[in-house]
């Protein structure tokens, strides 16, 4: 036997048949996948000019407005993940010389800062501590004698778990003649948008968050007065792959060549989406906002701080809390996977080793995985020798539960 047939039998020996755990993701991205949506993604692959998929593509569209309560024209998924939409939505309406300003309350909206940063634009930073969201007045102040062409922000921080009302930026962004752009990666499809109403003008997300489809795909919506600002471009787009005019060609009627898309992806997104709308979207934005109500009353009965203060600034997907006094970060965490297979995340960037971020996105905002998780939490907590009364965090999650069951009941 040859040297290289003894290696290659060796890797084969080494190397086993892929079989990743079933973890339950209760964590910022990505969230656990409903089954319906496994099966899109085993589904046959066909071409991408092939008629079927033609027709898959005209239904993923109409669908994706449906969930951005939109009649845009201009609605596809980016073949990227949600930092991909961010990339999309910012050198898309940015040329040089142009003046911008850009929200940061967090990790994702400082990442939307940066890559404004390296457009040939001048790029203005409108900042708020962490745990609260930007004043829309803080943004008019900044804007003064300037010709502001774009206003960003995070509809929902994931890093810090705050999320931010668009109304007053809205305002704002007129006053200005400015176009809003909003990061919803980890609100869409669970925090109440829409689009049309608000008024919004460039939206863009994530699959792997709220839709609890795969990563890699970046739903985006840009309103006609954008579309428009778009059209009449003086300057190329810095992105030949991100340029929304050539890529929507692809997305549009002709039905054009432009890249060679993720079928699976795009399969199991359509999917996702089809069952977000079978729900509905106002009893999904329930669930969300019920479950985290229970899972922070949770919290609270076994003396687990929220980081965010302000009840109205949190984010129903994402509920951070401080790490308790006397607990290992990282030890609680590997605990959780380990004996019940349950991931959440920890903190980052300055947060890292204060908070956990606790997910509740999508097929994941369910009342058993609540209850599971605030149980298995208390169970972590006392072994690293917390002080926690028994059952306290089930039982005021299931209160939480019943009074919400019974207010919905009412109406």
């Amino acid at each position: 036997m040859t040297p290289t047939s003894t290696s290659k039998s060796e890797l084969a020996a080494t190397i086993g048949e892929l079989a990743p755990p079933m973890r339950l993701m209760m964590t910022p991205g990505p969230s656990s996948v409903d089954p319906r949506v496994y099966c899109a993604l085993a589904a046959p692959i066909v071409g991408h000019l092939d008629p079927f998929f033609k027709t898959c593509m005209t239904e993923t569209q109409e669908l994706m407005r449906q969930v951005f309560q939109t009649q845009n024209r201009v609605t596809m998924p980016m073949s990227a993940t949600g930092s991909g939409g961010i990339e999309t939505a910012i050198v898309n309406t940015l040329e040089p010389g142009d003046e911008a300003i850009v929200c940061v309350n967090g990790y994702f909206s400082e990442r939307m800062f940066e890559v404004a940063s390296r457009t040939q634009s001048h790029i203005t930073k409108v900042e708020a501590p962490l745990g609260r969201p930007v004043d829309p007045d803080d943004v008019r102040r900044a804007a003064a004698g300037k010709k502001i062409k774009i206003v960003g922000l995070a509809h929902g921080e994931t890093s810090t778990g705050v999320v931010t009302q668009l109304d007053g930026f809205r305002k704002v962004a007129d006053e200005l003649g400015a176009l809003l752009v909003v990061d919803a990666v980890a609100s869409l499809a669970a925090v109440p948008m829409h689009v049309d109403k608000e008024r919004l003008d460039v939206v863009f997300s994530g699959s792997q968050k709220a839709l609890s489809a795969p990563p890699g795909m970046s739903p985006i919506t840009v309103s006609p007065r954008a579309e428009e600002v778009l059209t009449h471009r003086k300057t190329k787009v810095q992105s030949w792959y991100f340029d929304i005019t050539t890529a929507m060609a692809y997305w549009g009627q002709g039905r054009l060549y432009h890249h060679t898309p993720p079928i699976s992806l795009i399969y199991a997104l359509r999917e996702a989406m089809r069952i977000a709308m079978q729900e509905g979207l106002e009893a999904r934005w329930e669930r969300h906002r019920s479950c985290q109500q229970a899972l922070v009353a949770g919290c609270e009965a076994m003396g687990i701080k929220m980081f965010v203060e302000n009840p109205k600034d949190r984010l129903v997907t994402v509920t951070p809390v401080l790490v308790p006094a006397g607990v290992d970060d990282v030890k609680f965490r590997d605990q959780l996977l380990e004996e019940f297979n349950i991931e959440i995340a920890g903190g980052i960037g300055p947060l890292k080793g204060k908070i956990w971020r606790l997910g509740l996105m999508g097929y994941c905002a369910q009342k058993a995985n609540v209850l599971l998780l605030l149980a298995a939490m208390e169970k972590v907590a006392l072994d690293q020798g917390a002080r926690i009364p028994a059952g306290a965090g089930a039982a005021a999650a299931a209160r939480s539960f019943s009074h919400a069951e019974a207010a919905l009941a009412a109406k």
